[in-house]
């Protein structure tokens, strides 16, 4: 299965977040990043194996500042799911495949 993976921005948020009618998976992220470069193919193939259960959705911090000072981004990578438009995990760090599926294991099953 190939997932489609959104790209958010600061417009497009509350939007996607609230219509959604699964739990939602937003990858922060910056270009510049080192750890977010190694994370995005995992976050990637996890789409790819769980879209049918997660949306999934990418956001640039420096294109869009508002959302990530709104959620106290700090760090990033930084994952959080988002179920009914409220935060119910932060993951931050970059993680392997298999320590990631287990963090999301509450959404992917």
């Amino acid at each position: 299965m190939t997932a489609t993976i959104l790209t958010l921005t600061d417009d497009s948020f509350d939007e996607q977040i609230h219509s959604s009618d699964k739990p939602v998976l937003i990858d922060f992220w910056a270009e510049w990043c080192g750890p977010c470069k190694k994370l995005s193919p995992i976050v990637d193939e996890i789409a790819g194996e769980h879209g049918d259960r997660m949306t999934f959705a990418k956001m640039d911090i420096d294109a869009n500042p508002r959302v990530p000072l709104q959620f106290n981004v700090m760090s990033i990578p930084t994952l959080i799911v988002f179920r009914d438009g409220k935060e119910v995990k932060r993951i931050v760090g970059a993680k392997g495949k298999h320590q990631l599926v287990d963090d999301l294991a509450d959404f992917l099953s």
